[in-house]
């Protein structure tokens, strides 16, 4: 299995690209949420990568984050869904986007990826409740994120859990929430947030 490549960004032509690692040039399929993070054409660039082997060939995609190439993995493991419409989903949409419409149930959100119908985005809701990392709802590996501000959100949201509240109503709080917001101001303001609504 190929997990991570580094070389020098060759040729872009979305959603692939070609990346040459001492010479040996190696096509790969991108997400847009990785494609527009890309650095420019002759530069370094590392991805992350998920290998498929079939009977047509071997088949390479990339990514910016190991958060990206998780959900990837998790959108392949659902009955029906291949490699272009996993693509499709994280070029839609972010991987905390995603984890907040699977927390929240929200089939509305991912109606809108072309090629995700309801009853497609109902089953994806439904599969993935259980396979996606709960920290990536918050934003806690975000690509590009610094880590002290996703720690905070992920701390501010284990907080409200530890209080009671449901994931549901934890990730709705964090919504109105700025991301470089402190543990303590973040739990405070999450806190009257919840009380407005409650």
């Amino acid at each position: 299995m190929i997990g991570r490549i580094t070389g020098m960004l060759i040729e872009k032509n979305p959603p692939s690209i070609t990346v040459d690692v001492h010479g040996l040039g190696y096509e790969i399929d991108v997400p847009m949420s990785t494609f527009y993070n890309l650095p420019a054409t002759g530069e370094k660039v590392a991805l992350h990568t998920h290998l498929i082997v079939r009977e047509d060939g071997h088949y390479l995609y990339g990514f910016a984050s190991p958060d990206e190439r998780t959900a990837f993995r998790q959108l392949l493991k659902i009955s029906g869904i291949g490699a272009r419409t996993a693509l499709a989903v994280l070029s839609g949409m972010s991987v905390t986007e995603l984890a907040q419409a699977v927390t929240l149930q929200e089939a509305g959100r991912l109606t809108k990826v072309p090629g995700i119908g309801k009853k497609t985005a109902e089953r994806l809701l439904l599969e993935l409740r259980d396979r996606l990392p709960k920290t990536l709802a918050t934003g806690g590996t975000k690509v590009g994120a610094g880590n002290t501000a996703s720690d905070a959100l992920s701390d501010i949201v284990n907080a409200l859990l530890a209080l009671g509240y449901n994931e549901r109503e934890a990730v709705t709080a964090m919504k109105g929430l700025p991301t470089e917001i402190s543990v303590a101001d973040g739990i405070r303001a999450a806190l009257k947030l919840l009380s407005k609504s409650s």
